[in-house]
């Protein structure tokens, strides 16, 4: 019968445990001198060697024949405890066997002088199940022990623990096993099973598996069946991954505030029987992968991802802002944390796409920042401050020629009306003798604070003048002018206050005393951005 590659090699030796020196080097010095702790904790995430830990110490504790420090492996002693049939070795399931019962039988047992071993040895496996009756009377015996008894509690959850016990016991942490130490132990595997592993398949496998490494010899194992030689993409295939095509085309049309393609592709993902909480999930992790690809020199280590797909992430995390991305993940986390109290959870995604599309309706703290560092942006460079595509990777062929659909073209809203007639109009200065002050113009500012806070702050102290379908502002910030003339969403922000406070709309324009002339600014724009943000009480962070 064929045996599973976990169990065929599973470490007998201390030193054959990966990734855990710092466990095993202390437990293989405490069985040479004799120092053997009467309770032992073992905690740490699944597959990283508690249970086998639990069993070499076990062995070497009662093997006869120790050999610095680990079980012979070749005893009558070693080979029952093996094999299940040393009756002095219990192991238990804390999940199934939670009960006060439980423990008070093996009470009642612990008593009794081994017969074969030299330690009763009681191996508690999912400790933090127990019920607080059974903790309690596991607490009993496990203050005065017989000398002859050892208990070895291994778990994932060591703050379910109480602490009565855990003062009781020597603690050992597992770490995960770094994805380089699975690889390297897969390949030794590799040349014993005679089977091909590439370097690139074995890192995946490792990454998939979360540090894990009773995980990575499954998968493994699994990537064998298929036949061959084992490369990423059997690996990939094998686990499952969907890929990201979907994500990063959700992801582009988000960088371009694309809301009605967002949402067709939401749409047309439902209509697949794609589960909406799994998608919200996929898009935060995948936004996740952005951030590290943004803030991290070697972001291989903290992705799992193919290596194609992450040559297709990059040029989207460098077109992105950090506070864009940061921004996004918190509107997506939240309909995470949403969407498991209600059975809406498509409308709760899609009210979040809206959000991350038109960050200017969001007046949270983390909007308001993702708006103000594309003003910041847009001072420095010169240019709008959101750009209608992303650019051209660098690749050439198919691939770099995968670009998101253009917008289909709708008639003008009555905001595009109105920046249409401003741009062909005559020149507004012309006349300025029947321009008279515009009475709501503190209204129009209250307005746009909540829709554009570093727009509001340039404008402080301004005034407006009215002449037809003409506003006239006459602003004593330079860089309010320059914003209206390079930026669309600043010409937008205002229109739109313009038109929910009045009804109508306006062209807009400054206003200049006949015979004036611009005064140049005497400090940095983006230094006057800056201050002015901050005395409208906007947070900004200097560096």
């Amino acid at each position: 019968m064929y045996q599973a590659l976990y169990r065929k090699y599973r470490p007998k030796t201390f030193e054959d445990v990966v990734g855990q020196a710092h466990i095993t080097r202390t437990l293989q010095n405490e069985v040479k001198t004799g120092k053997i702790a009467h309770a032992y904790l073992f905690t740490g995430s699944r597959g990283t060697g508690k249970t086998t830990c639990s069993k070499i110490l076990t062995k070497a504790v009662n093997c006869p024949h120790t050999r610095d420090g680990n079980p012979c492996g070749e005893c009558e002693i070693c080979l029952g405890i093996d094999d299940g049939t040393v009756m002095d070795v219990l192991e238990i399931d804390a999940a199934s066997n939670n009960g006060v019962d439980n423990i008070r039988q093996l009470r009642e047992d612990a008593y009794f002088a081994p017969g074969q071993a030299k330690y009763r040895v009681y191996i508690i496996d999912e400790t933090h199940m127990l019920s607080t009756g059974a903790f309690n009377a596991l607490l009993k015996i496990m203050e005065e022990p017989p000398p002859h008894v050892l208990f070895i509690l291994a778990t994932t959850e060591a703050h379910k623990v109480p602490a009565t016990i855990l003062s009781r016991c020597q603690r050992f942490d597992f770490r995960r096993i770094g994805s380089e130490d699975i690889a390297e132990y897969l390949e030794k595997i590799s040349l014993n099973e005679g089977v091909i592993l590439e370097h690139s398949a074995g890192l995946l496998i490792g990454k998939l598996a979360d540090g894990g490494m009773r995980d990575a010899i499954s998968l493994f194992d699994l990537c064998i069946s298929h036949g061959g030689a084992v490369t990423a993409e059997v690996v990939a295939q094998a686990a499952g991954m969907a890929g990201s095509g979907h994500l990063l085309t959700l992801a582009k049309a988000f960088a371009q505030k694309d809301t009605a393609f967002a949402l067709e592709q939401i749409g047309a993902l439902h209509e697949k029987s794609m589960d909406m909480d799994r998608l919200c999930s996929d898009l935060v992790a995948f936004h996740r992968d952005l951030m590290i690809l943004k803030t991290v020199e070697k972001p291989e280590r903290f992705i799992v991802a193919l290596p194609e797909e992450m040559e297709e992430m990059k040029p989207l995390a460098q077109f992105l802002t950090l506070s864009q991305i940061l921004y996004t993940l918190s509107v997506l986390q939240e309909a995470q944390n949403r969407m498991s109290r209600t059975a809406n959870r498509r409308t709760e995604l899609e009210m979040s796409v809206v959000r991350i599309c038109n960050p200017a309706m969001d007046s949270s703290a983390e909007a308001v920042l993702t708006r103000l560092e594309a003003l910041e942006a847009a001072v420095r460079r010169g240019i709008p401050a959101a750009p209608s595509s992303l650019p051209e990777p660098a690749e050439s062929g198919e691939k770099a020629a995968k670009h998101l659909p253009q917008k289909k073209k709708e008639a003008p809203s009555p905001l595009e009306q109105a920046a249409a007639e401003e741009k062909a109009s005559a020149p507004i200065l012309a006349d300025l003798s029947d321009a008279h002050p515009f009475g709501e113009w503190q209204e129009v500012l209250g307005r746009l604070l909540k829709t554009n806070p570093p727009l509001f702050a340039a404008l402080k102290n301004s005034d407006a003048y009215e002449k037809g379908d003409l506003m006239l502002i006459d602003a004593k910030n330079e860089l309010f002018f320059k914003l209206i003339r390079e930026n669309e969403f600043a010409k937008d922000s205002l229109r739109a206050a313009l038109l929910a406070q009045t009804g109508r709309r306006y062209r807009l324009g400054p206003y200049r005393p006949q015979g004036s002339a611009p005064a140049k600014p005497e400090v940095d724009p983006l230094e006057t951005l800056l201050e002015s943000a901050k005395n409208a009480g906007v947070p900004v962070e200097e560096q």
